[in-house]
């Protein structure tokens, strides 16, 4: 029997290997359902952000995400785009320490000002790590960006926690969920690190808004949309004013074909 080359045998390997793994993902993929969609203030061209909202939803991360997880590319200072004040922004950050260096080039802690950048929880990843059985927190300062229908799924993620008691059977043995595990619908392979983080009046909100799960779940979305691109705003305005201006310039531009070319029509 004749071989086949050993270039052709590669590519046919090549082949096999990259429909097994289509598969593996299209299978883990199916048992994941897809965020439901919700409508929010910061889609489509004309969005913005609700900083209502996103004030609420800084309250949830400095409350409870921020035990954990960082927000590394942001500064305090940011806060005011969401409509705040100076002075109300060094109140919420009045009780925050950050390590830094004193006259004599002794570290020491000092309170934070609206320059520093978001204190991080753990002084490193690995101490984050040993923190959180072995793996460290992410940051969330580009999570909504970091997918597809990010704010969909951070919403989604925030509420889809389904107790062990409410479990079937099936989904137990299937995922291999014991007791001290956490079950969410939205996240892949079900079973997830992190406890719920949120549960009805966790916190208590400033402006006297229900702190409901779903409340709660929305507003930190929505903060960590603004987290995400705080400048979209100014950009979106930016794109506005081009396409208005290209527009203009386009009629101009027929006006003065026209008026060029009038003798020849």
């Amino acid at each position: 029997m004749r071989s086949l080359p050993m270039k052709k045998l590669m590519t046919t390997g090549a082949i096999a290997l990259a429909a097994l793994a289509t598969g593996a993902v299209a299978i883990a993929a199916g048992t994941t359902p897809a965020p439901p969609a919700k409508q929010w203030h910061f889609q489509g061209p004309f969005g913005t952000y609700d900083r209502a909202a996103a004030q609420r939803g800084y309250q949830v991360y400095a409350e409870v995400c921020s035990a954990c997880h960082s927000l590394s590319l942001l500064a305090y200072r940011n806060l005011m785009s969401l409509g705040l004040t100076e002075n109300q922004v060094k109140g919420l950050i009045k009780d925050i320490t950050v390590s830094d260096l004193n006259d004599d080039g002794q570290p020491a802690d000092r309170p934070a000002r609206l320059s520093d950048r978001f204190k991080k929880p753990f002084p490193n990843e690995l101490a984050a790590a040993a923190a959180n059985n072995g793996k460290a927190p992410p940051d969330l300062s580009v999570m909504i960006k970091a997918r597809a229908n990010g704010a969909d799924y951070m919403y989604a993620l925030m509420t889809g926690y389904v107790p062990y008691d409410k479990l079937t059977p099936e989904q137990i043995k299937a995922y291999s969920i014991g007791k001290d595990d956490n079950y969410n619908t939205y996240f892949p392979g079900h079973r997830i690190a992190m406890a719920p983080p949120l549960a009805d009046d966790k916190v208590t909100y400033a402006d006297g808004t229900k702190a409901t799960l779903s409340q709660m779940s929305s507003d930190v979305t929505e903060f960590l949309a603004w987290a995400s691109e705080p400048w979209m705003e100014d950009r979106k305005r930016t794109g506005v004013r081009v396409i208005l201006f290209l527009l203009a310039l386009a009629g101009l531009m027929y006006a003065v074909k026209r008026q060029v070319w009038s003798d020849k029509h």
